[in-house]
C-alpha cells in the first residue's frame, strides 16, 4: 500500500506538500501540482492514515451526523428514508474532501461528550435541535457544527430548513379544497419551537382562512414509526366523521394507511390523506401517497459546505438557509365536494 513518502517521491516534492494537496490547501501549491499529485494520489490508491491525522492533528477526519431527538427509536432513525437521503448526501459531499461520516445516536449531553471526547470528531451535523442544555453542549464542544430543521434564533448559529409552516398550510389546503372539513392532524408530540409546531401552524391557518374550526380533539401526537402509523390508522378507522388527515412525515402517513386498509378503510374512497417529505414511499405506496416536498438531498449538501467551509476556515456568508416545499399530487386524495 502506497504511503505519503512514496506519493511525494514519484511526485517530486516535500511531503509537507502533499499533505497540502490532501488537506485542500491548495494555495500553497500550483495548481500543476496539485494536478499532478491528486493523480498519482488516484493512481497509487492512496488512502490517508486516519491515526496519523488524529495524532498530528488531535482532531480526525470525521464528521459526526448526530440523532439526539428519536433516542428511544433508534432503529427507526436508521429506517426513516429522509434519514437514509439525508445521511447519504452528505456522504457523497464529504467523500473526495477527505472526511468520514460518522452516525451516531446519543442520549444525551453526557453521551455526546463521551462520543467527542473517544473520537475527536472534526464536526457535528445535527437535526432538530431545541435551545436547551444539549444545544449548550453542542455549543461547548468547540468544534463546528451546523443545524438542520433546528428553530434556534441566534446570530452564530449556522442552520439549514424548511419552509415548515407553508408546507403545513399547503397539505391542509389542498384537502379542504377537495371538499374535506374534519382533517386530523397526525405527528410526533408537538414541541415549542420544532418543526411539527410550524407544520401545525400551517394546519390551522389554512383552517381559519377557509373558516373551519380549530378542534383540538382531531390532533393526533404519536411515536415517529411506521408501526405508530399503523396503530393511529386503526384508530381513525372508526372515526367516521373524519375525512382527511395529514401526516407531517410520509413515513408516518404511509403507515396509516397500512392501518386504515388493515380495517377495512379503503384510501382515498373513505378517507383522504397527505403526508410530508416525498421520499420513495410515497410513490410505491397504495396508494401512491401525496405530499410535500422538500429537497432532502440539497438540504445534506448544503449542511456539508456549511461544514467544510468552517474546518477549511472560508468565510461564512450565509449562516440560515431556508429551503422552499411545495404539493406533488398523487392518488390518496378524493375530492369529495360532490358527494
Amino acid at each position: 500500500m502506497a504511503t505519503l513518502h512514496d506519493i511525494a517521491r514519484k511526485a517530486g516534492v516535500s511531503i509537507t506538500t502533499v499533505s497540502n494537496v490532501i488537506h485542500n490547501r491548495k494555495s500553497r501549491v500550483s495548481p500543476d501540482m496539485v494536478a499532478k499529485i491528486r493523480a498519482i494520489i488516484k493512481e497509487e490508491n492512496y488512502v490517508p492514515s486516519m491515526t496519523a491525522r488524529t495524532l498530528a492533528r488531535n482532531v480526525s477526519p470525521i464528521i459526526g451526523v448526530i440523532n439526539h431527538l428519536a433516542f428511544r427509536q433508534g432503529d427507526e432513525f436508521s429506517a426513516d428514508p429522509f434519514s437514509n437521503t439525508f445521511i447519504g448526501s452528505i456522504e457523497n459531499s464529504t467523500r473526495d474532501k477527505g472526511y468520514f461520516v460518522m452516525v451516531r445516536t446519543v442520549e444525551d449531553a453526557n453521551a455526546l461528550e463521551i462520543v467527542q471526547r473517544n473520537w475527536k470528531l472534526a464536526g457535528i451535523i445535527l437535526a432538530g435541535l431545541y435551545h436547551d442544555d444539549f444545544f449548550e453542549k453542542v455549543k461547548n464542544l468547540g468544534i463546528p457544527y451546523v443545524l438542520i430543521d433546528s428553530y434556534i434564533d441566534l446570530p452564530d448559529v449556522l442552520n439549514v430548513g424548511l419552509e415548515d409552516q407553508k408546507g403545513g398550510y399547503l397539505a391542509t389546503r389542498h384537502l379542504i379544497e377537495n371538499g374535506h372539513r374534519v382533517i386530523a392532524f397526525a405527528s410526533p408530540t408537538i414541541r415549542k419551537d420544532g418543526v411539527d409546531e410550524r407544520r401545525f401552524m400551517g394546519y390551522k391557518q389554512a383552517l381559519l382562512e377557509y373558516g373551519i374550526p380549530f378542534d383540538e380533539k382531531l390532533v393526533y401526537g404519536q411515536e415517529f414509526s411506521v408501526e405508530a402509523g399503523m396503530n393511529l390508522g386503526h384508530k381513525l378507522a372508526k372515526m367516521d366523521k373524519i375525512t382527511a388527515i395529514f401526516a407531517t412525515a410520509d413515513i408516518l402517513a404511509t403507515g396509516i394507511i397500512v392501518g386504515l386498509r388493515e380495517k377495512g378503510i379503503n384510501v382515498p374512497k373513505d378517507k383522504s390523506i397527505v403526508g410530508f417529505d416525498n421520499n420513495y414511499l410515497c410513490r410505491i405506496s397504495h396508494p401512491q401517497l401525496t405530499t410535500i416536498h422538500q429537497d432532502i438531498e440539497e438540504k445534506g449538501t448544503i449542511a456539508t459546505k456549511m461544514m467544510l467551509n468552517q474546518l477549511m476556515g472560508r468565510e461564512i456568508t450565509e449562516r440560515k438557509i431556508i429551503l422552499p416545499v411545495h404539493l406533488v399530487e398523487r392518488e390518496s386524495v378524493a375530492n369529495i365536494k360532490n358527494i
